[in-house]
């Protein structure tokens, strides 16, 4: 299994979420084992910054990347396309310090990646794995990890909105699979939205781009488009924030009521603890063939007397 980019450069604008300005997206082919790059845009010069649990400035209503006094916010729904479909090599340029909200899902991006194309390139893909039992704990919110060969999310929320309530959604992470959370809204609710606009927040928010719920349901015209987008999203978020390892990750993961400053926690806690493992798939798959060419023939049959 070998590394990939994409195949041509692509553009987008929109409107960053907190903000409200315009913002400018371009996405660049890298080379293998560039990883994934932001060029961020600003006034002294462009500033890099790849993603990583340290590289994290904040986690306030979305996840931040920082370096060198530059900033760029709401990352995590693009990363989580990033990380989705596979990508491993990919430079990111950012102009207006956010990326654009879109529609406050990742369904922009997936038409993004699908016009720039994927291809493989001459590396060997790898990736970090869980390597033992891990988990993170704050109050009745968790995050356990354990061992595994794919990337496998049970996510579990529980908000006390007659809208929500208790939702569960799980699955197997893969290009293929993606799609079932890719088209799931950011959501929000109105009673914070004062809150929000006197701190600076969300000033690029609207029923366009964010589902929002009163204390009767949903305001957006035209509802949901799952009847779990919630936990949906969740799940993306939670892609997205796993991607900050700028490479791959493996495990198999059980999620309650996680957010964005848990999700941190749990990388920084798994890199400081060493409870990740790099792995060369290429290697471990050369490995495992020759593990099954060794084995007798008759292995797993019933002996006939």
């Amino acid at each position: 299994m070998n590394q990939t980019t994409i195949q041509r450069v692509v553009t987008c604008s929109g409107i960053g979420l907190h903000s409200g300005n315009k913002v400018y997206l371009a996405l660049r082919p890298a080379s293998a084992n560039t990883g994934i790059i932001f060029d961020i845009h600003t006034p002294d010069g462009i500033r890099r910054v790849s993603p990583a649990p340290k590289a994290v400035a904040t986690t306030v209503l979305a996840t931040t990347l920082g370096s060198n006094g530059a900033t760029v916010s709401t990352v995590e729904h693009l990363l989580a396309s990033v990380l989705g479909l596979g990508i491993d090599n990919l430079i990111i340029s950012v102009e207006g310090g956010e990326i654009p909200i879109m529609d406050g899902s990742a369904a922009a991006f997936l038409e993004l990646f699908a016009e720039a194309g994927i291809r493989e390139l001459p590396a060997p893909r790898k990736v970090m794995r869980i390597s033992r039992p891990l988990e993170l704990r704050d109050g009745e919110k968790y995050i356990r990890a354990l061992p595994y060969a794919g990337f496998r999310v049970d996510c579990t929320i529980d908000f006390p909105h007659p809208t929500i309530g208790r939702e569960r959604f799980s699955m197997e992470v893969t290009p293929e699979n993606f799609t079932r959370v890719a088209n799931a809204r950011t959501f929000g609710f109105f009673k914070d939205v004062e809150y929000l606009h006197s701190h600076g927040l969300a000033r690029g928010g609207s029923l366009e781009s964010v589902v929002v719920l009163d204390d009767n349901g949903v305001m957006n015209p035209e509802g949901l488009r799952y009847k779990d987008e919630f936990v949906r999203h969740k799940v993306l978020d939670f892609i997205g924030d796993m991607a900050m390892l700028g490479m791959p990750i493996q495990g198999q993961f059980e999620i309650c009521c996680s957010g964005h400053q848990l999700n941190n926690a749990f990388l920084r806690k798994a890199e400081s603890e060493r409870a990740l493992q790099l792995i060369d798939l290429s290697l471990e798959e050369a490995q495992n063939r020759k593990t099954r060419e060794k084995r007798p023939a008759y292995e797993g049959s019933l002996a006939l007397a």
